[in-house]
């Protein structure tokens, strides 16, 4: 049985309300309290809403309503999926790339003018089923676009022919045969324009052992060029490859967190868990625990630069030889602090500590500016460090 707040949005949308109408179809579409879920039914409404300017309407028939319910009333439908691919949605795509006829030359020129092709390649023709008038349509259409210097046809006719999907897999289903030299020559040119997606997938095409010129040095270029764009799975696997390569590679530890870092920042998992492993998170300093702020404050007063040093020590777990034998500005390399006095105490061993927060780095910089401030004063050896450290302690 209805119950009384579904029963007024009924009569509301039977009487013309807009809101009520919008409001019936996404009980329809989704499924309500006493209604159940009917795709003919509540695009139907969602129809209505839409023609009364409710744009929330046809952004959900562009995005829910699949094209099974939508071939059997195109001529009203057809604008609600333009407009819903048109504002970003890629699903309103591939079923518009359906029921757009392959004769139709004003429907392929409006998608040809507005370059949205991404959509119906990438997601259409390359992921799914695709009646063949309808991929040889996509084909053409993006083959103009591309020519036309359109970056995301160019991407998505890579990847067509590559039969790849964006993360770098085969493409199940797509053109008969790959022709990586017509992907390679689309996916440069869309990466040249600043596409992340097409070097990554360049970086594949380059890396794989059927390529008649497989490059490993191309593919790591490749991928190091879509890190710099900001794709993430790149820069997860710059960042684990330096990382591998860090004995052959002078600073190969520095830049693995560098890149780490970045894929971290956007949420990869894998990027955070080695991030984690190899530049771990400051220890506490033990034996700077009988200094109390008050004494290191008296103490940057006539020790400036070693009360500097037991600052940096407390911030990022020094331990007291660290503390005492680093070379700050050296250590400092912008997104981490290299630990390394190896050459100065043997026992030691070179470790990384990542910055992780905005008040880390100002507190380095801190002490970077207190020695350049006072760089032409006298530290001493270790002994004579060390000497004034009991001291004051």
């Amino acid at each position: 049985m209805v119950n009384r707040a579904e029963l007024g949005v009924i009569r509301g949308a039977r009487a013309g309300d807009p809101a009520c109408q919008l409001a019936l179809g996404k009980l329809y579409l989704f499924g309500g309290t006493s209604l159940p879920r009917n795709m003919p039914t509540a695009l139907h409404w969602l129809n209505r809403a839409a023609r009364q300017q409710q744009a929330e309407a046809w952004m959900l028939i562009g995005s829910h309503v699949p094209f099974e319910h939508a071939r059997h009333c195109v001529d009203e439908v057809l604008p609600w999926y333009e407009r819903a691919f048109a504002a970003g949605v890629e699903q309103a795509g591939l079923v518009l790339a359906q029921l757009a006829p392959p004769s139709d030359g004003e429907m392929q020129e409006g998608l040809l003018q507005q370059g949205r092709f991404e959509a119906i390649t990438a997601e259409t023709a390359l992921s799914g089923p695709v009646p063949l008038h309808c991929r040889a349509y996509v084909e053409d259409s993006s083959e103009q676009a591309a020519q036309a210097g359109d970056r995301a046809a160019q991407l998505a006719l890579g990847l067509w022919f590559a039969r790849m999907q964006r993360d770098g897999s085969r493409q199940p289903d797509g053109i008969a045969t790959v022709n990586f030299k017509r992907a390679i020559r689309w996916l440069t040119l869309a990466g040249e324009q600043g596409d992340p997606d097409a070097w990554f997938a360049l970086s594949r095409i380059y890396g794989k052992p059927e390529f008649s010129q497989r490059s490993v040095v191309e593919a790591q270029v490749c991928l190091e060029r879509a890190a710099e764009l900001g794709h993430r799975v790149a820069q997860c696997e710059c960042g684990m490859v330096a990382w591998r390569h860090r004995r052959h590679q002078a600073d190969g530890d520095v830049r693995a967190v560098y890149w780490l870092q970045k894929a971290a920042a956007q949420g990869c998992e894998q990027a955070q868990q080695q991030l984690d492993r190899i530049a771990l998170k400051p220890r506490q300093a033990p034996w700077l625990q009988a200094l109390a702020p008050a004494a290191l404050q008296a103490l940057a007063v006539r020790q400036p630069l070693l009360a500097a040093r037991l600052t940096l020590a407390r911030a990022f777990g020094l331990n007291r030889a660290e503390a005492l034998l680093l070379d700050v500005k050296a250590a400092d390399h912008g997104h981490c602090v290299v630990i390394d006095i190896r050459a100065s105490y043997g026992r030691s061993k070179r470790r990384l500590v990542a910055l992780r927060t905005a008040q880390e780095r100002q507190l380095l910089d801190q002490v970077v500016a207190q020695f350049d401030l006072l760089g032409g004063c006298v530290e001493g050896n270790y002994r004579q460090r060390l000497y004034r450290l009991k001291t004051c302690l």
